[in-house]
């Protein structure tokens, strides 16, 4: 497309005309009003998202890895997401991780024309020593991403599975990709700035994804993170917090199985459900597929 206006992404909000005559109340009500159409929007993607997270689940669980790929907005949520997987499933920082054009110092400001080269993008993916056992997602939300774009391609021809993320509908056909996700939020309050409706709704797409695929890989029981890695005091009390429920047991039981698990939530409940130590109780979550409900299930493991 040689024209950007078309765009929707591109085009003016008839909603926000004037909003620099209007009053701070005024201004956050027009932004909030906007703001309302982006959850129906992502919804209306959600067979797509969900069938973008059991590719993602399938990837992981065979030992492969998630690559975000973007640039400005989309790159900086890309590395948001994968830098919370660690902490809240416990999985290694490989396994998901976030590619932004122009590399660390586009977190923190923005790199102009970084993202204008598409075999920037390509050559990212080859740093990263992406394989067929991989997933690639390209978010752009315009959809014309020139490093997002190479990226994709370049995924494809290393036989990676490729997801893309735009809320561009004008562009959802392109590039040629497994899975395509796009939520139509419409024109943004402030015309072009797509850190607003546009990267809302990439935040909730990414959290969908990623946290359905953790749930598939049995890192959640109930709706219980058994997973997370107690890096700090919130999630050490979460982890008592989390054994006390299940287990039934008070703060000091609970302390205590945690110290003999080191640490680790699921090793800790099955050596209480179980009657074992550290090692038996590993050994039995590793022929569970880590499933807790599995392992702690009368009969398995």
């Amino acid at each position: 497309m040689k024209n950007r206006s078309e765009l929707t992404t591109e085009q003016r909000n008839p909603r926000s005309r004037g909003i620099d005559g209007k009053s701070a109340l005024e201004i956050v009500d027009v932004i909030c009003a906007a703001d309302a159409l982006v959850a129906p929007a992502v919804a209306k993607e959600r067979k797509h998202v969900a069938a973008a997270a059991d590719i993602v689940a399938g990837c992981l669980g065979g030992g492969g890895r998630l690559f975000y790929v973007g640039a400005g907005t989309s790159g900086r949520l890309g590395v948001l997401d994968a830098s919370e997987c660690p902490p809240t499933f416990g999985t290694p920082p490989s396994m998901v991780q976030g590619i932004i054009a122009g590399g660390r110092r586009a977190l923190v400001r923005s790199i102009e024309g970084a993202e204008d080269r598409a075999e920037d993008g390509a050559a990212a993916v080859d740093a990263k020593g992406v394989t067929g056992r991989d997933v690639v997602v390209g978010i752009a939300t315009c959809g014309l991403t020139p490093f997002v774009l190479g990226a994709l391609r370049r995924a494809r021809k290393l036989r990676a599975a490729t997801v893309f993320i735009t809320c561009s509908p004008e562009l959802a056909g392109r590039p040629a990709v497994d899975i395509v996700i796009n939520p139509v939020v419409g024109p943004e309050v402030v015309t072009g700035s797509t850190r607003m409706k546009a990267g809302t709704a990439t935040k909730l797409v990414l959290n969908a994804i990623t946290t359905t695929a953790m749930i598939r890989l049995g890192k959640v029981y109930d709706n219980l993170m058994v997973d997370l890695t107690a890096t700090n005091e919130k999630l050490r009390d979460r982890s008592e917090r989390i054994v006390m429920e299940l287990a039934g047991v008070g703060r000091r039981k609970a302390r205590g199985l945690l110290a003999g698990a080191r640490g680790e939530v699921k090793v800790a409940l099955v050596m209480h459900f179980r009657g074992v130590g550290r090692t038996k109780a590993r050994r039995i979550l590793k022929r569970c597929d880590r499933s807790l409900r599995k392992a702690i299930s009368p009969g398995r493991g």
